[in-house]
């Protein structure tokens, strides 16, 4: 276990040097939170000026309304998760052209999503439908019974890591992606989830250090220090988002690095072909 933590380590280390060589992949994750933030909006505004919301709250009871409320929702889930899968795929695929030795580009990234529409739209929709099932077993469970839906959403993250880079590389369908990707996984179920989780403490810690200014900021607003108090907390929700982009590409570059090794035996450029090599030995063949 401890060496499978550590090749993990490894990993971070090796992906956040493939990302100074492309720092255009951050590009991704920033224009995947606008577009998220404007299909929020396409659907809250609309909502609230015509007093749809007020009177889907206001009538939960209502058979029609309840049904209404579900597929406003569903829509919502649908279209976020179709325009997050977008960029995840172009960043996917700008890194399987670095790791294999190329000089990818932005328009090299949104052109082979483009070119996987059908495939994303597919994953969108199963996404949005297991989302909305989780969602609503939650909402509708209580002790055992909310702890075995978490597990549930855990193993449905675990068997979906490599559905994107699927998509990218074979094209597969939504079912087939699962499949392939639950395949994958067993190979480098390991080292996958030692760097997932640990680019997700790293998140934490950092973040946490990020909300030291923004606490000092509103304290400094409670003592009518207004420049100051909002300055402080412009700097740490910067630092926040900055560490958010830069660890979202660099698990991306992990990802696609780990599937282009155990589903290819390709060892990925920029990346430590020993280390490959000592943590996968003959599984990838």
């Amino acid at each position: 276990m401890f060496e499978r933590i550590a090749t993990g380590w490894e990993l971070i280390q090796q992906s956040y040097r493939v990302l100074k060589l492309d720092k255009e992949l951050l590009l991704f994750p920033v224009l995947s939170g606008i577009a998220c933030l404007l299909v929020l909006a396409s659907f809250a505004v609309p909502l609230w000026m015509t007093g749809a919301l007020e009177e889907a709250t206001r009538n939960r009871d209502n058979a029609f309304q309840s049904t209404l409320t579900y597929v406003v929702l569903f829509a919502f889930y649908f279209v976020n998760y179709f325009v997050i899968i977008f960029f995840n795929s172009a960043l996917v695929g700008c890194a399987v052209i670095r790791l294999k030795g190329g000089n990818p580009t932005v328009g090299d990234g949104i052109g082979a999503a483009m070119a996987r529409l059908p495939q994303i739209a597919g994953w969108a929709l199963v996404s949005a439908t297991v989302g909305m099932i989780i969602k609503g077993l939650e909402k509708n469970s209580k002790g055992i019974g909310r702890f075995l839906v978490g597990l549930f959403g855990m193993a449905w993250s675990i068997m979906t890591f490599f559905v994107i880079p699927v998509l990218v590389v074979e094209q597969k369908g939504p079912i087939a992606a699962i499949q392939r990707s639950i395949e994958v996984m067993r190979r480098t179920w390991g080292e996958s989830l030692a760097a997932h989780f640990g680019i997700g403490l790293i998140t934490f810690l950092l973040c946490l250090i990020g909300m030291v200014p923004i606490g000092l900021g509103v304290w400094a607003l409670s003592s009518q220090l207004i420049v100051v108090g909002i300055a402080l907390i412009l700097v740490g929700i910067l630092f926040v988002l900055a560490v958010s982009l830069v660890t979202s590409a660099m698990n991306s570059i992990i990802v696609a690095a780990l599937y282009i090794y155990a589903a290819e035996g390709e060892v990925p450029s920029h990346f430590d072909s020993s280390l490959l090599r000592s943590a996968f030995g003959p599984k990838h063949t």
